[in-house]
């Protein structure tokens, strides 16, 4: 199978609830088996949403197991940067151990004003090459010290036949991305935010890898299959719907609004791990009443 077609539809970036600063592995278990019914095509497990950051690298290993022991068919994918090559790479190495499809690369970012597009291109190249995983790049200046991939800089990576993708969560950088590399065999563009989902589709990116999964699986599956079916309207409709409930859940609230929404829509979200605190009483209400006049719930 293609690369493209593993990548293609609706992926979960999937958050890791917490319990005050107790993962439950339980929870996590039953969002994957829910989310494996509403049609998500596959997981994205420890990233910006999965607190990576703040979890221990057994705790790590372990939320992947719970991902590859209650997968159907799905695509996983995990998150596995590190700042250096060498780090990344012996992590790396450690996921392969289990059953898991691709790894998922920030680029380097504690020394932002030193990561020059040679040094980021140096590091790609050298984790693609000993990489064990086909490699997807990540781009997220918002969590990375604002460092941003440039198009250039990615269709120079690109190339490599280890970097099978990207996943571009910046405000503006999809369609250059796309452009970049159209012309390039087998490689997938996906976006990062319900936001612009929908457009980056009708670009020609093969699929999304959005917070909105982890609470409203089945209508982001739902507006995919409208894009599939060439409905541009509904789509559009959709799109709209979809952007102002994003707009108030994770744009305005980050992983603790998702969390919360989750909580609300069915799932179990949990709490962030401290020093992230849940959302307010407050705040949560406002969420309530958000998807009760959206009528999602």
């Amino acid at each position: 199978m293609k690369n493209k077609d593993k990548l293609s539809g609706v992926f979960a970036p999937a958050v890791t609830p917490f319990d005050g600063d107790v993962i439950r592995y339980d929870w996590l278990e039953s969002n994957i088996r829910k989310m494996n019914n509403a049609g998500v095509k596959g997981y994205l497990a420890l990233g910006s949403n999965g607190e990576f950051m703040s979890l221990s690298e057994a705790e790590q290993l372990k939320v992947v197991e719970v991902f590859v022991n209650n997968k159907e068919n799905q695509t996983i994918m995990v998150g596995a940067s590190r700042e250096s090559v060498i780090e990344t790479v012996r992590f790396i190495d450690e996921v392969a151990k289990l059953d898991v499809d691709y790894v998922s690369v920030l680029p380097p970012h504690y020394f932002a004003k030193n990561v020059t597009d040679d040094i980021m291109i140096k590091y790609f190249l050298e984790v693609a090459e000993q990489s064990s995983l086909p490699v997807l790049v990540y781009n997220a200046p918002g969590f990375a010290s604002n460092v941003n991939i440039k198009a250039d800089v990615l269709r120079r990576i690109a190339e490599h036949p280890n970097i099978v993708g990207i996943k571009d969560s910046s405000p503006s950088g999809i369609v250059s991305f796309l452009n970049a590399t159209r012309n390039i065999n087998d490689f997938s563009v996906l976006a990062g935010s319900a936001d612009f989902f929908y457009t980056a589709l009708m670009y020609g990116a093969t699929g999304g890898i959005v917070s909105l999964a982890n609470y409203l699986p089945k209508l982001s599956v739902q507006l995919y299959q409208t894009f599939l079916e060439g409905d541009i309207k509904s789509g559009v409709d959709l799109h709209f719907k979809i952007f102002d409930i994003n707009q108030k859940v994770s744009g305005k609230f980050g992983v603790a609004g998702v969390k919360e929404a989750m909580n609300i829509t069915g799932f179990n979200g949990g709490e962030p791990r401290s020093p992230l605190q849940r959302l307010t009483r407050e705040q949560a209400e406002i969420l309530n009443k958000c998807f009760q006049e959206k009528v999602l719930i």
